[in-house]
């Protein structure tokens, strides 16, 4: 695979706005699409890996999964262990039950469903729960698990019939998510059902890109595609709040966002300077140790002043 440094700088437009976001900051009231913005780019890169590999022929599931145990296992584990000590002197009786019940889940990638069991994501209690970001991991991984089977299954269909899958997989998926959206909130906001359909836009663009060159044919416009996705993630980043109905059709604009700047923001493009520049590059190679550890200093951050910090603290902690 290509090194594209541009990806890498989108990684950082996905993971600051979710930090802003979590931290207070009112103007990144909708930062919490920076998630969709990673379900996409994950979808895009693990197709990518696997049907270049595919097409070379060395690609092999086993390793596929060593992988991505090797990525994610470690800092995750670490981060896990580290919460443990600080939850057990500043949590109270409750917050400890909880808090166990995640010491199971997250390692098991069910951490989704198990705060699904216990509240929504925007409540108040949430913002003592040290590992609840770790919801969207589990869905990642839950997606890593079965959608490597079911391309391998479809491969030998040909190319045509793996993108109706795909493609298939995705209408499905997102027709669930705005019925879920108005019927069922919380559940279609942590189940991968109804996240599938981010992750499968993003396998698609790799499909399209490598079998069918679509960048390649519509030069002339990347310029414009680019820019006009960059701007439909910025949108989704300061005007959405925890109002918005979420993840259905509404989330199609972060979503498609990404994927415009996936597919167009080639070299020549103003996007791709502006991604691919240093600081943007340098926050993206470090967004999953920041994914990871922002959530549970805020959240010692809250209990350790026993409520909700000053203005500076979050900053503190964020810019640490």
């Amino acid at each position: 695979m290509k090194y594209r440094r541009e990806i890498d700088g989108l990684r950082a437009i996905a993971i600051l706005p979710v930090v802003f976001f979590h931290a207070g900051f009112e103007w990144f009231s909708g930062g919490y699409v920076g998630v969709d913005v990673f379900f996409v780019i994950s979808g895009y890169l693990i197709t990518l890996l696997i049907i270049t590999d595919k097409i070379d022929g060395t690609f092999s599931l086993i390793q596929f999964y060593e992988r991505r145990i090797r990525r994610i296992f470690p800092a995750l584990f670490l981060v896990v262990l580290v919460c443990v000590p600080f939850a057990w002197f500043w949590m109270l009786p409750e917050e400890w039950i909880a808090f166990s019940r995640s010491l199971v889940s997250v390692p098991m990638f069910l951490s989704n469903i198990q705060f699904l069991r216990e509240a929504g994501y925007f409540e108040v209690a949430n913002d003592f729960k040290p590992l609840l970001h770790t919801w969207s991991i589990a869905i990642e991984e839950q997606y890593y698990v079965g959608f490597p089977i079911i391309l391998l299954f479809m491969w030998r269909f040909g190319r045509k019939w793996l993108l109706g899958t795909v493609v298939s997989i995705a209408i499905v998926s997102i027709g669930v998510a705005e019925w879920g959206s108005h019927n069922y909130p919380t559940e279609t906001y942590y189940l991968l059902p109804t996240r599938a359909w981010e992750l499968m836009l993003g396998a698609t663009i790799s499909l399209v890109q490598v079998f069918w060159k679509i960048p390649d044919r519509m030069i002339p416009g990347g310029q414009i595609a680019a820019i006009a996705g960059l701007s439909l993630i910025a949108y989704a980043v300061f005007s959405f709040d925890a109002n918005t109905r979420f993840p259905g059709g509404r989330a199609l604009i972060p979503t498609v966002g990404t994927a415009l700047v996936i597919l167009f923001a080639n070299e020549k493009t103003w996007v791709n300077k502006f991604l691919a520049c240093k600081l943007l590059v340098g926050i993206g190679l470090i967004s999953y140790g920041v994914y990871l550890w922002h959530y549970p200093l805020l959240v010692f951050g809250r209990l350790g002043t026993l409520g909700e910090p000053n203005w500076y603290l979050p900053a503190i902690l964020v810019s640490g």
